[in-house]
């Protein structure tokens, strides 16, 4: 029997299952349940499948503690060679942690509060060993993917997007901050995309978590299983180091590729994403606002962009006053953090979050009252949040302190390995050395390191808005404004 066919036989992938359970997981926790993670083995894969279906896959306590501890057995195995993540069910990855938890523990007080911590500690200890990882972790994002589903997967060095995909950080709307991680993630998106995602909750669905960088690739979701049992026949030499190995999970995956979707055009780009550029390119919630109110009255501009700017306003007037200036704080002090430092911080933010009345008012209006009402937000507006209040989110000293696996071997400031679409700072490098065609440019991309889904796209994007030609059809990039960040 061939693999591929013994891989796919249910008989002998029942044979190669793991136990689902975690015997250091205490099942006296109230959110225990012994099924809601299961884990197996193919051959050389080893797979995670949240299993709150129901739930949309949310991630509790049982579960992130069973993942890390399955995590760490598979490090240090010589027979787990690649590790994948998904969720059960069509609708979700994981649609984030079980806040209505929470924020039902934070009213009986501190105790209460310092169990909601807890959480916190055990997800982010878990995020940052996904993102320390020695070994190839592959997150199949199909479905919803966010909060904390968005802290499984934004930090594998592969992420696979679908037409199911639908990605979000929704946190300010709930009176929290876009965390697991994603102090390091999104502002390390290009321009000001990261800013924009995090204030407004802005959902990406399908292959624009592709094209925005967020997703390194795109296949359809009717191919994830028969890639599984692909990447199952992948064997590593000892001496392979870890950008061969994703190399070669990267050849694998393009094996599936079919295309991107043609009725799908990218969302970020162009005119919109000038506008984000120039919008969120600020440090103060207040200064966004006015570049957004001056965009709505441009009679220069596109109707869609003074329509889009509108939008933004009334999205931006229902979020907290407190979380939008803490998250503005955080995407600028993020820029400049290691993963490790990114996560001790948002722990201490976590923790004083707990506290703080917009979480527990947030979560109750919109996830725990049937039906939803309007949350109240205390401070009610933007000019009643003061400095010296956002300070308080920082100025932690120690006051929390997490110990983090993988901490002190292996700390980075930028993500160390690059895989997906092409980056904008590539392009522009190119093309600043000079004596380069638009069609020069696409082919060099295109060619180079297997990435050419989507490819073509984005690079005509990026050149149409960023470059002029001279009188010898030559590029030339024009100066980056809009992309900077002003106060």
């Amino acid at each position: 029997m061939p693999l591929k066919a013994k891989i796919l036989n249910p008989a002998i992938s029942r044979q190669a299952a793991t136990m689902t359970t975690d015997s250091k997981a205490p099942t006296g926790e109230p959110s225990y349940d012994p099924d809601d993670v299961l884990f197996n083995a193919i051959y050389g894969v080893r797979t995670i499948e949240l299993n709150r279906p129901k739930k949309l896959n949310s991630l509790n306590a049982s579960m992130a503690r069973k993942i890390r501890a399955r995590l760490k057995e598979w490090e240090k195995s010589q027979l787990a060679n690649v590790i994948i993540i998904g969720g059960a069910g069509p609708k979700a990855f994981c649609a984030g942690g079980d806040v209505a938890v929470l924020a039902q523990q934070n009213t009986t007080g501190p105790e209460g509060q310092a169990a909601s911590q807890a959480y916190f500690g055990l997800e982010y200890q878990l995020d940052h060993l996904i993102a320390t990882y020695s070994k190839p972790y592959i997150a199949y994002m199909d479905g919803i993917t966010m909060g904390g589903g968005v802290g499984l997967s934004v930090h594998a060095p592969i992420r696979i997007a679908t037409e199911r995909t639908l990605f979000a950080m929704p946190e300010t709307t709930i009176g929290f901050f876009p965390d697991v991680g994603g102090s390091f993630f999104l502002p390390r998106l290009e321009g000001r995309i990261g800013a924009y995602l995090a204030l407004t909750s802005e959902r990406l669905k399908g292959v624009n978590a592709f094209y925005a960088g967020v997703a390194t690739h795109y296949i359809d979701s009717s191919s994830l299983s028969s890639l599984t049992a692909r990447l199952a026949e992948l064997q590593f030499k000892d001496y392979e180091d870890m950008y061969s190995r994703l190399a070669t999970i990267a050849a694998t995956i393009a094996e599936f590729d079919t295309g991107l979707p043609h009725d799908e055009p990218m969302l970020l780009a162009g005119e919109l994403r000038k506008a984000i550029d120039r919008c969120f390119g600020y440090t103060e919630v207040e200064s966004i606002i006015r570049a957004l109110e001056d965009e709505e009255q441009n009679t220069k501009l596109p109707q869609h962009i003074r329509d889009w700017a509108t939008s933004t306003l009334k999205t931006l007037s229902e979020r907290s006053p407190t979380s939008l200036k803490v998250t503005l704080r955080l995407m600028e002090l993020g820029r400049k953090w290691s993963i490790g430092e990114a996560f001790r911080n948002e722990y201490h933010i976590a923790g004083s979050f707990m506290s703080h009345p917009d979480f527990d008012s947030g979560v109750s209006a919109l996830l725990i009252h049937k039906p939803s009402t309007k949350p109240t937000w205390n401070p009610p507006s933007l000019q009643d949040v003061t400095k010296e209040d956002v300070d308080a989110f920082f100025n932690h000293a120690g006051k929390y302190p997490i110990k983090l696996l993988n901490e002190h071997e292996r700390d980075y400031k930028q993500y160390p390995f690059r895989m997906g679409l092409v980056r904008e700072d590539e392009i522009e490098n190119v093309i600043r050395r000079g004596g380069q065609t638009a069609k020069r440019v696409i082919s060099k991309f295109f060619n180079e390191g297997g990435r050419r889904a989507g490819t073509r796209a984005k690079v005509e994007e990026v050149l149409a808005r960023n470059c002029d030609q001279d009188e010898n059809g030559y590029l030339i990039w024009k100066s980056r404004e809009s992309s900077s960040v002003q106060h």
